[in-house]
């Protein structure tokens, strides 16, 4: 028998009208896309795999993912475009034009007051060295894994001030209840 979710209130189980359905990406909104950019390829290896701009409406979509080695990604623009919208894990970044040139940080992180979106994740295969790499590039720390009740839980900040929680997966499997 294959899994077929955790069971709570409220818990339906799927239709066939959503067969097929994925959650493709999440969209953070940015201030200034070289600074975000230079962060999300640098910090953390992401690649972009497509950039659309919006003229008329005066913003572009920058759509970013970690690709497994090997793995074939199209060249021909429309091709990839379409790959991309068809891929699990993808983190689009969002920059309305002109916002670069305000001053300090300009989007609610969600985590203060009124709370709300929370953080994006990434998983590592090493997070004392995903610590040690985060000092060398003088990445943010909200939480190191030796603080706070959750141990081996890392929270860092990108440069517009969203969290990203940084997790070692086989660290986990006693996690919650």
């Amino acid at each position: 028998m294959s899994f077929t979710g955790e069971q709570y209130p409220g818990v339906q189980a799927p239709t066939p009208e959503s067969d097929g359905f994925r959650l493709n990406h999440t969209m953070l909104r940015i201030k200034d896309p070289q600074q975000a950019l230079a962060f999300y390829t640098r910090v953390f290896g992401m690649r972009v795999l497509r950039r659309l701009d919006f003229e008329e409406m005066q913003f572009s979509l920058y759509f970013l993912a970690r690709p497994e080695v090997g793995e074939a990604v199209p060249e021909e623009t429309g091709e990839r475009t379409v790959w991309t919208f068809s891929q699990r894990g993808v983190l689009e970044l969002t920059h309305n034009w002109g916002t670069e040139s305000q001053e300090g940080r300009i989007y609610h992180d969600g985590n203060a007051e009124p709370q709300g979106f929370g953080h994006i994740c990434f998983s590592v295969p090493d997070l004392e060295a995903a610590e040690t790499w985060f000092d060398a590039n003088d990445v943010e720390f909200v939480k190191r894994s030796d603080q706070g009740k959750m141990r081996n839980v890392v929270f860092v900040k990108d440069v517009d001030g969203y969290w990203i929680e940084v997790v070692q997966a086989d660290r986990l499997s006693a996690l919650g209840d």
